[in-house]
């Protein structure tokens, strides 16, 4: 009676697990009706014919013409105000004035000087001619807080405009 009893419990059992995929069918036909259409081909491209350069002897397309060197010199050096640009550019000069901070200033043999950092870190000394920023820019006035400097600006007619600027302790930029 054990026996039988134990047997007829096991097919219970398994009589009540039945399979329900109900909702995996369900997923299915979800996946395959979104499924994206097949990508079309590739459209086909015909050859061009490559292009041969038959004009070695002429002058460069990237370089002026003489003449118009010499004309474009004429009226950059005209009577308006031109930066020295022959002269050795000092180490600031690499930096916008954007990119410089003060840091101090002191005063050596009756001459006041200005520490300025530039954004890579170096340290440099500056007095009243020395050249900053990159608009050839010339120290005027040092000051207690602030270091004065006068910028040369193109105009775009090929003259330049000086533009007084500072650098102020507190602000540690241009302005």
């Amino acid at each position: 009676m054990r026996q039988s009893l134990m047997v007829l419990t096991v097919l219970a059992a398994l009589g009540g697990c039945s399979a329900d995929t109900s909702d995996l069918q369900q997923f299915i036909a979800t996946v395959q009706t979104s499924t994206p259409p097949p990508i079309e081909p590739y459209p086909e491209f015909k050859p061009v014919p490559a292009f041969v350069y038959a004009a070695q002897e002429e002058r460069s397309p990237f370089s002026r013409p003489r003449n118009q060197d010499l004309a474009l010199q004429d009226q950059a050096t005209g009577n308006c105000l031109q930066p020295d640009i022959r002269r050795p550019k000092d180490p600031l000069e690499a930096f916008g004035t954007d990119a410089l901070s003060i840091q101090g200033f002191f005063t050596s043999k009756g001459q006041k000087w200005a520490l300025i950092t530039a954004n890579d870190g170096t340290l440099h000394r500056v007095t009243v001619g020395d050249h900053l920023g990159l608009f050839f820019g010339k120290i005027t006035r040092i000051s207690e807080n602030a270091v004065y400097f006068t910028e040369q600006l193109p105009d775009g007619a090929g003259c330049w405009q000086e533009k007084s600027s500072r650098i102020t302790i507190s602000t540690g930029s241009g302005d």
